[in-house]
């Protein structure tokens, strides 16, 4: 696991680092899939994972609708370089705007985030990590984080996923030679983790299910045996 650099990232943002990627043109790769390239995809939180998110979404052919805590003023920058995919909101109008949407804002700022009825039937992809401190995993007594969001948004289809990377793995590995990188889901909806599958396969990566939101969550979370693990699909696929 990083070690703390003041400046960097907040502590719920930190996954993994760079392990040994060879960079080049990824053989066989598809370009994105008409269902995932036809949704709009909202990012709440552009810190350097959130950008960096944005940005591969981008390239991957997909809209993109950015919310920070801040406002769409502070986006300025970012929405110049992503060009005209992509565009600023307020939280809760990214939300309104999204066909689906990605929370990587601190898990502390989670809950009251959102009115509830705002995410009802979207997909409600959780990226966010729970630390009672400095790399230190919260004590949720035994639930799972995304559980807990999934109680805070009732009637959002919920999905655990793309919390376990660190942002510069995020924004090269998708395009790196060699076996695909995996990213994980976890969540009680099929559907739901089948939009978020098909996205992770766009970005350029493998889409490994972990299981229900309670079991798969716990693997994916801080203090469970898959974050801060750079695994390909087939290790994944094995270890599970």
């Amino acid at each position: 696991m990083r070690t703390g650099v003041p400046g960097e990232l907040h502590p719920d943002q930190v996954g993994l680092d760079r392990h040994g990627l060879t960079y080049g043109p990824m053989s066989g790769s598809a370009g994105p899939s008409d269902r995932g390239a036809s949704m709009r995809t909202g990012v709440i939180g552009t810190g350097r994972i959130g950008s960096t998110l944005a940005r591969i979404l981008v390239a991957a052919g997909h809209e993109v609708v950015l919310a920070n805590a801040t406002g769409p003023r502070s986006l300025a920058p970012l929405l110049a370089e992503l060009g005209p995919a992509a565009t600023a909101a307020r939280p809760v109008e990214a939300a309104g705007r999204a066909d689906l949407l990605v929370l990587m804002v601190p898990y502390a700022s989670v809950r009251g985030l959102l009115p509830p009825h705002v995410v009802q039937d979207k997909v409600l992809v959780d990226a966010t990590n729970a630390f009672g401190g400095p790399g230190t995993p919260a004590d949720l007594g035994g639930r799972a984080s995304s559980e807990l969001v999934a109680e805070w948004y009732p009637g959002a289809r919920v999905v655990k996923s793309l919390n376990t990377m660190h942002y510069e793995t995020l924004a090269v590995a998708g395009k790196a030679g060699g076996e695909r990188l995996a990213h994980y889901t976890a969540g009680d909806d099929p559907k739901a983790k089948e939009i978020v599958a098909g996205i992770i396969t766009d970005l350029g990566f493998a889409a490994v299910d972990t299981g229900p939101l309670h079991s798969g969550g716990i693997l994916q979370q801080p203090g469970g045996p898959l974050f801060n693990r750079s695994l390909t699909e087939a290790q994944a696929l094995a270890w599970i």
